[in-house]
């Protein structure tokens, strides 16, 4: 079992995923930061000065915090703020994977049209033979 295991861990496509998931992850980072740490305020600052991670409604009665942290210690509060900040993020790793995929589609139609596909074996031989023949 435990050869199989390995076997099955060393597999090319556990290893890209693995790696994908950590890059992955990474990125997310990046673009969380650049979300929440510049963009967020500029946008904050085109709407007056608004501070999109302390938007919230109050679902419970005794919220009357003026701050999402102080407001979730009080009661049930509806974050719409941060889920517009989710949003922007969703919206900037997807601009940026669609990027990504169409360009390497496009590296590989330029390849595709670049090198022309070689016959098949067969038909180099007939041809050979058909050449022979003639002389």
């Amino acid at each position: 079992m435990l050869s199989e295991f390995k076997a099955f861990i060393m597999k090319g496509n556990v290893m890209d995923l693995a790696i994908g998931v950590i890059i992955g992850g990474a990125f997310g980072a990046i673009v969380s930061s650049l979300v929440d740490d510049v963009l967020m305020p500029i946008i904050g600052a085109v709407f007056g000065g608004a501070d999109f991670s302390n938007y919230f409604a109050p679902l419970a009665g005794g919220v009357t915090a003026s701050s999402l942290d102080a407001a979730r210690e009080q009661g049930a509060v509806l974050a719409y703020g941060s889920f517009i900040t989710a949003v922007v993020n969703f919206l900037i790793i997807g601009f940026i994977i669609f990027l990504l995929v169409r360009a390497v589609n496009n590296m590989m139609k330029s390849e595709e049209e670049a090198a022309p596909a070689a016959p098949p074996a067969q038909e180099v031989l007939l041809g050979e033979i058909r050449d022979l023949l003639k002389k």
